[in-house]
């Protein structure tokens, strides 16, 4: 079997008519799938972001400066924005059982490579190499989180998903930093790379293609959630990749706002991830475990913003994802302020602030994404979310090598006037997309109704 049908799309099953059958098969795999996403991209996590805290071992055994650790951090931006936008158009028209977790099982092997070097340019190759395949762990996913979840339920869903990125980041600082300080920075580098091998086998365990590929209805139908009721008498099918990715994405005026926008949050993002350890350590003499442990409090505020973000776009505005966007994105602006002046020697107030960025940063770097795959179409949602995750991540290199330098000639000064003019652009982008809910493209191709059908959908619209 070549690997071009190893990766392709499951075929659809006949459907089960059983209704009993159908409800204890879509809460098995509802419940199996997620669990698979779920620990899959916390591993993504583990294989991307062991570098980071390396960082101040790596200044200090190897005598690299902040702007050649810039330069690997942008590298990684790059590479994996724009596998991110390729490999969405890729996973669109592939099974993402395998297609995730063959990207996992390669960031694992890269890691171990990059720790075998001591060069500069051997590390920009393993790593842009990893950046690659890290690529492969969104698209899957937010095509599995459109087919197996429904419009009224999707928040909340997709929300309690992305706190893996913040479970990821959490474990990470704490198990990078122990292993840098104790074994080497070598050492923070193989742990995470092995764990991701392992468990990328477990996600091909795990992890299925859409409800139909197993004899289930699509989610729509089963939950009876579409968002006109015209979609009920119309037939699910795969599109084009150029329908995908003309009709879809790049002529979307929807996505493009939503990947520059995107773009300042992920400045923000990753310049509070990758280096607010080294913040911390410099300006208010932390100790390498003392600051990884403050810097692990962002992450869990990302957790609780995931989940409050998804649920409240849900329950509070009628899942609309345009006014957590804009609410969050001002809050983090006060925030970070508040981390900028925060007194010296005061480990549970940094905590907090860096717990309180991380909460409302994580709201919109959620939700810009789901908007992006519902205001897409349904089987466009990995080439969307893929897009917009290619931007962002231009916004993410810039908070590399672009940062690190701003902050080597300006100081951190310079560091967090960047990250406030970020957060200003991100609001005013995002305001105009408040009141905007989800389209009605949600991954089908229409047939001609029957004339009773007709009727009922015109009764249905008044």
């Amino acid at each position: 079997m070549s690997l071009l049908n190893f990766m392709r799309p499951a075929p659809y099953l006949e459907e089960i008519q059983d209704q009993e059958s159908v409800s204890k098969n879509y809460k098995y795999w509802r419940f199996r799938i997620f669990i698979g996403m779920y620990i899959g991209y916390v591993f993504y996590y583990f294989s991307r972001k062991s570098f980071t805290f390396a960082m101040p071992s790596l200044i200090q055994d190897l005598g690299f400066t902040k702007s050649e650790l810039g330069i690997l951090a942008s590298i990684l931006s790059i590479t994996y924005g724009a596998s991110k936008f390729l490999s969405g158009i890729l996973a669109d028209r592939s099974n993402p059982r395998f297609f995730m977790a063959l990207g996992l099982i390669l960031t694992g092997v890269f890691n171990i490579f990059f720790g075998f070097s001591s060069s500069i340019v051997m590390f920009a190759i393993f790593w842009g190499l990893n950046g690659w395949f890290q690529g492969w762990g969104w698209p899957p996913c937010a095509r599995l989180l459109t087919h197996w979840y429904s419009l009224k339920e999707r928040g909340t869903w997709w929300g309690a998903w992305n706190t893996s990125h913040s479970v990821g980041g959490f474990l990470i600082p704490i198990i990078a930093a122990f292993c840098a300080q104790y074994f080497g920075w070598r050492y923070a580098m193989y742990v995470p790379g092995v764990l991701c091998i392992f468990v990328g086998l477990f996600v091909i365990n795990r992890l299925r293609d859409t409800p139909q590929s197993l004899g289930l209805p699509p989610i729509e139908k089963y939950k009876n959630d579409y968002s006109d009721p015209r979609e009920a008498h119309e037939k699910e099918t795969e599109l084009s990749v150029k329908s995908i990715l003309f009709e879809h994405v790049l002529r979307n005026k929807f996505i493009w706002i939503l990947a520059i926008s995107y773009l300042f949050v992920y400045v923000i993002r990753t310049a509070i991830n990758d280096w607010s350890m080294l913040f911390l350590i410099e300006t208010k003499q932390y100790s390498q475990i003392a600051a990884g442990v403050c810097v692990s409090f962002f992450e869990i505020g990302g957790i609780f913003g995931s989940l409050a973000a998804g649920w409240a776009s849900d329950k509070i505005f009628g899942g609309k994802r345009g006014p957590i966007n804009v609410l969050f994105s001002l809050g983090v602006i006060f925030a970070i302020a508040a981390f900028w002046f925060s007194p010296p020697n005061m480990q549970f107030l940094d905590s907090a602030l860096l717990f309180a960025i991380g909460f409302l940063i994580f709201g919109p770097q959620m939700l810009i994404g789901m908007a992006a795959a519902e205001l897409s179409h349904k089987k466009a949602a990995g080439t969307a979310t893929g897009f917009i995750g290619w931007v962002a991540y231009l916004g993410a290199a810039s908070a590399g090598y672009p940062l690190g330098k701003i902050t080597q000639d300006w100081g951190w000064q310079g560091f967090f006037v960047i990250l406030a003019i970020c957060g200003f652009l991100s609001v005013f982008l995002l305001l105009p997309l408040w009141s905007v809910k989800s389209s009605h493209h949600i991954g089908i191709v229409k047939q001609k109704p029957q004339p009773q059908e007709e009727k009922a959908a015109e009764s249905a619209d008044v």
